[in-house]
């Protein structure tokens, strides 16, 4: 679409695990980026929570339903299994209460599909080694709150809340990697970021 940027490898791969015509809620949508893509291409029916007003607006202006709220409080507005599949895209991190959400998620849509920073890449394990300082935004920094998690944190999260992993899959330098079913400590080790697809048991 004009005037709005490139879509995202990892959203195209998120995009082809979602079934034509699903009801899908993406959890901090942003500029509602997927949202659209998911709308023209899969031919899903689609619904937003963001909570920043500007982003929110961005995906308004875009003709998506969306809204401005706070997933870490405001997901009980939704009704249980009132979606098919649920997606928080690179934003668990910021989270207050991943664990809260992510459970809330697995109540609204069988399906949730979570991608993710991983911090278990071994190069940032090497940059801890070596100057004693998380990678990443200085952790002091408000606006730049991300928590350092790993693939092997966000299943051992979601096998805790009876999630079971479908599939997962490594981004590497914008490229998305095959889905597989297993290879999570290969994954854990050499993924930039991970997207997991998760169905509740």
């Amino acid at each position: 679409m004009a005037g709005f940027p490139q879509v995202r490898a990892d959203h195209k791969a998120i995009a082809a695990r979602v079934e034509p015509g699903a009801r899908v809620l993406d959890v901090g949508c942003g500029d509602g980026a997927l949202l659209d893509l998911l709308k023209r291409e899969r031919g899903v029916k689609v619904g937003g929570l963001e909570i920043s007003s500007e982003l929110a607006g961005v995906a308004l202006a875009r003709g998506l339903s969306v809204i401005q709220g706070d997933a870490d409080s405001d997901l009980e507005v939704f009704p249980d299994d009132g979606f098919d599949v649920a997606i928080l895209s690179q934003a668990i991190q910021q989270m207050r209460r991943p664990a809260h959400v992510l459970r809330e998620l697995a109540r609204i849509a069988p399906d949730v599909i979570v991608s993710f920073r991983n911090y278990g890449l071994w190069t940032r394990r090497l940059s801890l080694i070596r100057s004693g300082r998380m990678p990443g935004p200085g952790w002091a920094q408000a606006e730049n709150i991300l928590q350092p998690i790993t693939a092997l944190d966000m299943i051992e999260l979601a096998d805790s809340l009876n999630l079971t992993t479908v599939a997962m899959a490594p981004v590497r330098g914008g490229v998305v990697g095959a889905f597989r079913k297993s290879g999570l400590a290969r994954l854990n080790w050499g993924a930039d970021e991970v997207i997991l697809h998760l169905r509740r048991a």
